[in-house]
């Protein structure tokens, strides 16, 4: 959520910046909103002053033995004011509340300025796409040759986008999750999680995806809602805490399945495991001080990065602009992996910093040692990586002639030494 005050402070930089978005001026409206509220908070402030004093009064009154019949109303009549004007506050700050939550996170000044992913600007690429000697299949053909990945009768079960894998398929899809929570945990300092799956409101609140994109997730009759990422609960982990800036950063991973309607993707990769209403992946989110936070992003990157690397994969990186950018991030990085299947490079990975505007929603703070005030936290989070789509990826990229898949060097020893899937393996 952004902050009232820079609004107030700096209208013309806010309106600029919302511009980049893509995005109408919203500064005079806004502000003509906070005005009405504070006016209503001063105007409640000098009623209650009025009341106490009026109430003051009947004290002495009665204490002199005086009528204190007409201060009684007065303080009546007071009463009634304020009641009134509360609600008018209560009101006025309901609806600045739900204009603000309505903005997304502005964007950084080094992030390309675009409508779409037209504008997106590579900035690396890693790894040789692999030169086949015949022409290679997708992931969903190979996944039916090997007899190992079914949607009809997931589609039997749930309808479209799902999908269930068997075997071996079903095994890699476990060992490619353990492999990255190895290394996230042995190496980078990440720690394992394993967070709710169902969550109240203010949960997807804090994080940007209520209320503006509901439709895009699903809801159960209790009101708990299923999680789009792992990045909902586990940022939401420091929500209404203040923390000592002895502890941050704070790093958090967890292989979750999430959860997605879908509901803009009509159209799109209908076929295979591309997109689905559920999947499981690995998720990384860091907790830092905001002078830490752009060295954070970049370590984070490097980390969902190196696991293709590991994995021998070829991919990109992209730095994201704004017209392309998910509503709570300031800046992100999307790594996208090679699928020779589709000739092209697809999203496996995007890692976000959101600077300070999931903290305003959450009210996540710290303290620093030698100060009394607080500051919000900034937070970042990164997909370390995509699971589903990291097995179509070496489906895809370590296929034989025969439609048997090779298993990349890194995962046997999570496969009982498996180095090659046959089918019916």
């Amino acid at each position: 959520m952004i902050d009232i005050r820079f609004i107030r402070d700096t209208p013309d930089a806010f309106d600029w910046a919302l511009g980049r978005r893509g995005l109408p001026p919203l500064a005079a409206q806004l502000l003509a909103m906070d005005a009405e509220w504070r006016s209503a908070q001063t105007r409640f402030q000098e009623l209650q002053q009025q009341r106490n004093e009026a109430s003051k009064a009947i004290g002495e009154a009665k204490k002199k033995g005086g009528n204190a019949d007409a201060l009684m109303a007065q303080v009546a009549a007071l009463k009634a004011q304020l009641d009134e004007i509360a609600a008018q506050e209560q009101k006025t700050s309901a609806a600045l509340e739900a204009a603000l939550a309505a903005i997304p996170n502005l964007p950084g000044p080094d992030v390309p300025e675009g409508p779409d992913e037209k504008a997106n600007v590579e900035l690396r690429k890693v790894g040789t796409p692999r030169q086949f000697n015949f022409e290679p299949r997708q992931h969903f053909d190979l996944g039916e040759k090997l007899g190992l990945m079914d949607f009809e009768a997931a589609a039997r079960m749930s309808g479209a986008r799902f999908v269930v894998l068997k075997g071996a398929l079903a095994r890699l899809e476990r060992a490619l999750g353990a492999f990255m929570l190895d290394m996230h945990t042995g190496e980078f300092g990440y720690t394992e999680t394993r967070p709710p799956l169902l969550v109240r409101e203010e949960v997807p609140y804090g994080t940007g995806q209520l209320p503006k994109f509901a439709d895009d997730l699903f809801r159960t009759t209790t009101g708990l809602w299923l999680i789009p990422t792992a990045e909902v609960s586990l940022t939401n982990l420091v929500r209404e805490q203040i923390l000592d800036n002895a502890v941050l950063p704070l790093r958090f991973t967890a292989e979750t399945p999430c959860f997605r309607s879908e509901a803009g993707a009509a159209g799109k990769d209908t076929r295979g495991m591309v997109r689905q209403h559920q999947f499981t992946k690995v998720e990384l989110v860091s907790i830092t001080r905001p002078e830490e936070s752009e060295a954070e992003h970049e370590r984070m990157t490097g980390i969902a990065e190196e696991v293709l690397k590991r994995l021998g994969l070829p991919y990109r990186v992209v730095l994201l602009c704004t017209g392309d950018m998910g509503f709570s991030a300031q800046k992100t990085y999307d790594i996208e992996v090679w699928l020779p299947g589709q000739k092209a490079y697809r999203e496996i990975s995007s890692c976000s910093n959101c600077g300070d505007f999931q903290a305003r929603r959450m009210k996540a703070r710290f303290r620093e040692t030698s100060e009394k005030g607080t500051r919000f936290v900034h937070t970042l989070n990164g997909s370390g990586l995509a699971v589903g789509r990291t097995l179509i990826a070496i489906l895809e990229n370590y296929q034989q002639a025969d439609g048997s898949i090779e298993i990349p060097p890194i995962l046997r020893p999570y496969m009982n030494g498996l180095d090659t899937i046959h089918a019916h393996a």
